[in-house]
C-alpha cells in the first residue's frame, strides 16, 4: 500500500522560504495529479498546488506567483518551494492525488510563519 509522507515544514520568519516534500512509498506520481494541501488553524482544507500528469500546474490565488510545485518521479517525490512566506501562510501542509484518495492523508508537515 503507498504512503506518503510529508516533510520540511518548520518555523520561519515572514518573507522567508521553505521547500516541502512529500515522499511516497511507492511509483504513484507518475500516473496521477498530486496536489498540495493546506489546512490552516480552524479552517477547512483547501487546494494550494496541483500538478497533472500533464499540462501545467494550477496555483490558488493566494499562493500565485510564491509557490511552485515541482515532482521527481524517479525520487517518487513531489516538493512545493514556497517563497515569500505570509503569516497567513501558517498551515499544516499536505499532500494527496487529485481526486484525493482517504487511504492516502498523511500527517502533514506544520509551517509556521512569524511576523
Amino acid at each position: 500500500q503507498v504512503q506518503l509522507v510529508e516533510s520540511g515544514g518548520g518555523l520561519v520568519q515572514a518573507g522567508g522560504s521553505l521547500r516541502l516534500s512529500c515522499a511516497a512509498s511507492g511509483s504513484i506520481f507518475w500516473g496521477y495529479t498530486m496536489v498540495w494541501y493546506r489546512q490552516a488553524p480552524g479552517k477547512q482544507r483547501e487546494l494550494g498546488a496541483r500538478k497533472p500528469r500533464y499540462g501545467s500546474s494550477v496555483y490558488a490565488d493566494s499562493v500565485k506567483g510564491r509557490f511552485t510545485i515541482s515532482k521527481d518521479n524517479a525520487k517518487n517525490t513531489v516538493f512545493l518551494q514556497r517563497n515569500g512566506l505570509r503569516s497567513e501562510d501558517t498551515a499544516v501542509y499536505y499532500c494527496n492525488t487529485d481526486p484525493s484518495n482517504n487511504e492516502l492523508w498523511g500527517q502533514g508537515t506544520q509551517v509556521t510563519v512569524s511576523s
